[in-house]
């Protein structure tokens, strides 16, 4: 086949506009994927063949000869590429299917996201916190009836994309940290089944909010026996980002506490004077200053949990600091992906692309 060439791997997932059904059922039983991708002479997909549209096929006394395009979908469901792994999941779930093509802006064939591959990775033996207990004040009306977490983007509420993400990088074992309006969070993920995992709740007391790392202690409780690294994160963030690889970061370097950072930049809106003993040694018009700041997302040891003080309010920047105190490694994992903490009004636009 001329044109844009296509890898190995996906290769055995294709075949030319002009395969019969019985060479996409060569392809499909090679391959396992059970679906026949067909590309046209550029690399451009022209069609999904599965193999319940091949059985129907057959058993309407189609004959094998017969061009499989005939009988494919010509436009299905497909993901652009570098799609979160979270919507990938999404999409397969939500129609109920075994796979789904990843096509460039012009259609050529980029590759073949399958449920098996999505989710089908071994699970990771870490558990997950989702903080989700926060009042999300700073959004208003918009959070009087409704927890933060729950609000909606691109179709789903932003726990429930970010359970999926987890999902997609093995993590199935999942506490999610409720306070207010705790009911309607339990209400909506339930026990985590028909997202992939297993949810369960760590439920704070309405009259003592224990704050981002306070709920850490009713984990401690819960799972005494809890081993390998605990992955923690707020439950209002709309962020792409490998569990696994900052999990591997971690056990890398050997730290107490991995804390992800997003690179944010900030201009300065006038001249910046620099100065040494009292004389101007340089200028700066309008200055752009580039700092690290906290994503809220973390990777925890269990011993660690231990130094998260009972019964009162702390926060995940208390927990760094105490690491700190007691000479702990910690250590910092950035985030190159779109990252928005949900906090305002303007936040939960630009989440949902409005801004």
């Amino acid at each position: 086949m001329s044109g844009t060439a296509i890898s190995g791997d996906l290769e055995r997932s294709t075949a030319p506009t002009t395969a019969t059904l019985r060479d996409a059922l060569l392809v499909i039983d090679r391959s396992g994927t059970r679906v026949c991708l067909l590309v046209d002479v550029r690399g451009r997909l022209a069609g999904l063949l599965t193999d319940g549209d091949l059985r129907r096929a057959i058993l309407r006394g189609r004959s094998l000869e017969e061009l499989a395009i005939e009988h494919a979908t010509t436009s299905p469901h497909t993901v652009t590429a570098g799609s979160p792994r979270a919507l990938v999941v999404d999409l397969l779930t939500a129609l109920h299917v075994s796979a789904v093509p990843e096509v460039a802006e012009d259609g050529t064939l980029l590759g073949l996201h399958t449920l098996s591959d999505v989710v089908g990775a071994p699970a990771r033996p870490n558990v997950a916190v989702i903080m989700a207990g926060g009042r999300g004040s700073r959004l208003g009306d918009l959070t009087r009836h409704t927890p933060k977490p729950l609000m909606s983007v691109a179709g789903r509420s932003i726990i429930e994309w970010i359970v999926l993400g987890l999902v997609g990088d093995g993590i199935r074992d999942i506490h999610v940290s409720v306070n207010y309006l705790a009911d309607q969070i339990e209400d909506h993920l339930g026990d985590g089944s028909r997202l992939g995992c297993s949810v369960r709740y760590l439920r704070e007391d309405p009259e003592r909010p224990l704050g981002t790392a306070g709920s850490l202690t009713l984990l401690r409780a819960e799972r005494p026996d809890l081993a390998d690294p605990v992955l923690v994160m707020n439950g209002d963030l709309m962020v792409q980002f490998d569990a696994g690889d900052l999990l591997r970061t971690h056990r890398r370097t050997g730290a107490t506490l991995t804390m992800a950072t997003r690179s944010y930049q900030h201009e300065v809106p006038f001249g910046v004077v620099e100065t040494e003993s009292g004389r101007v040694t340089g200028v700066s018009e309008k200055p752009t200053l580039s700092l690290d700041i906290n994503a809220a997302v973390y990777a925890v040891e269990p011993r660690a949990l231990a130094w998260v003080p009972a019964g009162r309010p702390s926060g995940m920047p208390d927990l760094v600091e105490t690491c700190l105190q007691k000479g702990e490694i910690v250590t910092a994992w950035p985030i190159g992906s779109d990252w928005i903490d949900v906090g305002t009004p303007t936040d939960l636009a630009r989440a949902k692309g409005h801004a």
